[in-house]
Order: structure tokens, then C-alpha cells, then sequence
């Protein structure tokens, strides 16, 4: 049986709360992975929506098998304070919407890399509480929000986490945001109803409208 997922250090207030991906959400990670994968002797063929079977050796094109791809992925984690960044205008909306709200993020990666990401966020001044886990988001953020009578609010760029979300949370507004990546763009899409915000401006307007619909 695997342990319950941690969550004490996540308090959250008598307010809105606001849940948010991190890796091509909050920080660009397609983007410089690519370019760590070129320091390896690698590239990023985007021919679908996954890395293994996409990542190839520079010099024979052949693709790497899944535990070498694993390797690369937990090497980058391991060095991501050295390549990732943040979207542009994400640490003024996210402070903004701070004032109103409370902000979680939910970042799906080993939790053995949460120093590694902590140190990061902290440091571009995204210091709201961090969950690391691979465990399906749609129950973690149901014993977050814990039924309360408060609007609540799921960011992410991946279907498969925003359609876990609204299965578990079926008041949560639940918003789809991704760069325009050659490998998103291959992305599976969401189910209708599932709101699309086209930049950090766009998600503010689309989180707030939420807040205020549900006050009035």
C-alpha cells in the first residue's frame, strides 16, 4: 500500500483557492529541455504527444528506450534551476490574485526533486506552498479544497489532469493553459467545457470572473 500523500504544510485560509501546474504552466520546460537534450547529444523529434519514442541520438537518430529517456527526464530535474523559467507575466498575476485567494502549486514530478524546484520558485518569488507528487491530481486536489463552500480554481496543460480534476471537484472552475509547442500542439484536447485561457492576463480574467460569480 502506498503512503498518503503529505499535505500538512499546505494551510489554507477562509478564501478562494487557486491550484496551479508548474512545468509549461508556470515555468517553460518544453522549451529548455530541448536544449539540455542538445548538451546530451539528443533532440526532440515532436512526431506525438510523449517522449519516449521521440527522443533520439543526434548522431543515429535512433530512439531511446523508456529508462534511458527516465534518466534524462530526472537528470534535467535534477539541474532545473539551471534551465527552467517563468512564463512571462506569471509571478505578477499569480502575487495579484495572492491578495484574494490562496495559491497552491501541484507539480507533477518525483517528490525527490521538491528542494530542487522549492529553491527555484523561491528565488523568482513564487513562494507559495509546492506539491510534488505522480499520483493522479483530481483526489489531491479534492482533500486540498475538502468540500468547502469557497470557489476553487485547477490549472494545468495536460487533458488527462484537468479531466481528473473536474471528476473529483465537480465545482472546481478547471482551466486548460500550454505553450504553443510543436509537442503540445500533438497534445490530446480536452473535453468540452473545460475552459481555455490563452496567456497569464487571460487566466486572471477567466479566475476572477469565477471568484466573483460565486460571491455574488
Amino acid at each position: 500500500m502506498s503512503e498518503i500523500l503529505d499535505l500538512s504544510h499546505v494551510r489554507l485560509g477562509d478564501r478562494p483557492l487557486v491550484v496551479c501546474d508548474i512545468d509549461d504552466v508556470v515555468l517553460h520546460f518544453v522549451a529548455p529541455f530541448q536544449d539540455f537534450l542538445r548538451g546530451e547529444g539528443h533532440e526532440l523529434l515532436p512526431r506525438s504527444f510523449r517522449l519516449t519514442g521521440n527522443i533520439v541520438s543526434i548522431e543515429t537518430q535512433i530512439a531511446l528506450e523508456h529508462p534511458d529517456v527516465r534518466r534524462l527526464i530526472e537528470t534535467f530535474f535534477e539541474a532545473q534551476e539551471n534551465w527552467q523559467i517563468p512564463f512571462d507575466f506569471v509571478v505578477q498575476t499569480l502575487d495579484a490574485l495572492s491578495k484574494d485567494a490562496d495559491v497552491v502549486f501541484l507539480t507533477a514530478m518525483p517528490p525527490r526533486y521538491w528542494e530542487h524546484r522549492r529553491r527555484l520558485l523561491d528565488r523568482i518569488g513564487l513562494t507559495f506552498p509546492l506539491i510534488a507528487s505522480e499520483e493522479p491530481k483530481g483526489p489531491i486536489m479534492q482533500r486540498l479544497h475538502d468540500g468547502r463552500p469557497l470557489p476553487c480554481v485547477f490549472i494545468d496543460d495536460i487533458a488527462h489532469n484537468l479531466h481528473s480534476v473536474r471528476d473529483h471537484v465537480s465545482e472546481c472552475l478547471v482551466i486548460h493553459m500550454m505553450p504553443d509547442s510543436p509537442l503540445h500542439l500533438l497534445a490530446p484536447k480536452p473535453d468540452d467545457g473545460i475552459v481555455r485561457a490563452t496567456d497569464w492576463g487571460h487566466a486572471a480574467e477567466l479566475i476572477y470572473t469565477h471568484i466573483q460569480s460565486k460571491a455574488a
